[in-house]
């Protein structure tokens, strides 16, 4: 499905967030969603073994998603409102609104586990655990297709 925004050209659009020319936000984002993986693996380990080690372990792969996503989150927020070439595109708005849902679920998700620390994660941490990995594919998509299809974010050589 086309853009329903006109194509403007995005060419050249780089990162206004980054270090050495290289985006800060697409350094972090990697963190959080691998730990939000490894938070549903933990549940599904738990489930089938019974064994409390992973429901320590979903306690902090939870726990550090929530505020590498946040670190993650800060800084794709300013590559949105600093970079006008992401606003023209809707993928650059359903990819914020899909990881500020994320963002909340990671939330919710460690502080069902942080208030009940010693309790078993199902079915509710299962359940925002799977929640969330559809998340995380939906604002990966997005985000996709930010860099992929608009080059947003690239360093782009005159060479090519």
């Amino acid at each position: 499905m086309a853009d329903p925004i006109p194509e403007l050209t995005s060419e050249g659009v780089s990162s206004k967030v980054a270090v050495a020319g290289h985006p800060i936000h697409a350094m972090l984002v990697a963190f959080p969603i691998a730990l939000i993986m490894a938070t549903l693996g933990c549940d599904v380990f738990y489930w089938w073994t019974a064994d409390p080690f992973w429901v320590r372990a979903g306690l902090w792969a939870s726990g550090f998603a929530f505020w590498l996503g946040l670190l993650a989150g800060l800084s794709g927020t300013a590559e949105l409102l600093l970079v006008r070439g992401i606003r023209r595109h809707s993928a650059g708005w359903t990819h914020f609104v899909a990881a500020v849902m994320l963002l909340s679920i990671a939330g919710a998700n460690w502080g069902l586990r942080l208030a009940g620390a010693d309790i078993t994660p199902l079915p509710w941490g299962l359940f925002l655990s799977l929640l969330a990995a559809f998340f995380v594919g939906l604002a990966g998509w997005h985000g996709g297709k930010l860099v992929f299809e608009h080059q947003i974010g690239l360093m782009l050589s005159s060479d090519d």
